[in-house]
């Protein structure tokens, strides 16, 4: 096995869900390397490009760099045997349980995982009362972009990982933690302090179904990496439309006019879009305080870019910058692939019903003379 693809797949236990960064300057005036001859893509009535549809964004590929992977580009090879062994993995898993098998290993099984999607299926509960993969749809290719297979979504910094947080977003963030939850808090990481479960505002934003997990819905829009991939893209005059799979959640990109004033604050932000020549450019801003997009602050500001390159791919591109947090911005990129699945409604039951159980369930934690 190539040491490249050893160390891949042995760093998988550091992986983390990530952004990176290149400056908005530069991602937003990149061009598709090597590219011999400009896409000229299918217009609106309007004569701008027609993004609309439904895409698929599924991929093993991580947002964030693996320690020990220093470069963006894979190998034609180790990207395959990522890929089979992601295929594998998922077809062993979908096999009949035997009647016979012998129980599980208390906590979870224990050995290192081979693969990202691996370690999210034991991290989210899957190998002891949690999904199994009957119910997962976690991707089964990693990222390419120009013909490039990548190890990241990062593409800036060049080590491929979210820079370093500064000194006042940890003072802030740890004011916020003591007492709380992270509002973008993942399924596999919702537990927090005891305080955490006094009541609903303090528990996770998808624990809530108020906005999905993992930045589903952006933005910055990430891949979902266990279900729910698609996302369908419907366009006016002056309105784009994003609807997310995931938690149903719905942007609305104003193509005229300007940000409001800072008081008004939302929970995906204020997005304003443009035209550069075939590219759809989308800055976003006045987030409110109950996100807290990987700790950001208010001052956050994300910056897309949206290219159709052929007629089955969207390439997406990001950057992030918010100085109260970081202090240098971030960007990453990954396509979009164009689909005829369908988008089923993501009714959410299980923060809707359970809710109730889990505060409960803390309030008799509470008690001096717990009831058994």
């Amino acid at each position: 096995m190539p040491i490249r693809l050893q160390a891949l797949l042995a760093s998988v236990g550091a992986l983390t869900l990530a952004l990176a960064s290149v400056p908005p300057a530069t991602l937003l005036g990149q061009v598709q390397a090597g590219a011999t001859k400009r896409y000229n893509p299918p217009r609106t009535p309007d004569g701008h490009p027609d993004f609309q549809g439904v895409y698929n964004v599924e991929t093993i590929t991580p947002v964030e760099r693996p320690a020990g992977v220093t470069g963006l580009v894979l190998p034609r090879e180790e990207a395959a045997a990522l890929e089979a062994y992601e295929k594998e993995r998922v077809a062993r898993s979908a096999e009949p349980s035997r009647p016979d098998r012998a129980a599980p290993p208390v906590g979870g099984e224990t050995s290192k995982p081979k693969s990202y999607q691996e370690l999210l299926f034991r991290a989210g509960g899957g190998v002891v009362g949690g999904y199994n993969d009957f119910w997962l749809a976690m991707g089964q290719s990693v990222v390419v972009v120009n013909g490039e297979r990548r190890s990241s979504i990062i593409v800036e910094p060049e080590d491929g990982k979210v820079p370093p947080m500064n000194a006042e977003g940890k003072a802030r963030n740890a004011v916020i933690l003591a007492g709380r939850v992270s509002p973008d808090a993942s399924e596999n990481a919702a537990g927090g302090p005891p305080s955490a479960f006094d009541g609903p505002e303090l528990r996770p934003l998808a624990e809530r179904c108020i906005l999905g997990f993992g930045s589903t819905a952006g933005p910055p829009t990430l891949p979902n990496y266990f279900y729910n991939n698609l996302k369908q893209i419907v366009q006016t005059k002056d309105t784009v439309m994003i609807l997310n799979e995931m938690i149903h959640d719905v942007r609305i990109i104003r193509l005229t006019g300007t940000h409001g004033p800072s008081t008004v604050r939302s929970w995906l932000g204020d997005s304003i879009g443009r035209w550069d020549g075939d590219s759809l450019i989308v800055e976003t801003t006045h987030f409110t305080d109950k996100t807290q997009f990987r700790g950001a602050s208010q001052q956050l500001k994300v910056t897309e870019r949206f290219t159709r390159v052929d007629p089955q791919t969207i390439l997406y591109r990001f950057t992030v910058e918010d100085p109260a947090t970081w202090d240098k911005p971030w960007s990453g990129e990954y396509p979009w692939t164009a689909s005829d699945e369908l988008l089923y409604e993501y009714a959410c039951h299980e923060g809707n019903h359970s809710f109730g159980g889990i505060l409960r369930g803390a309030r008799l934690a509470d008690s001096p003379t717990p009831k058994r």
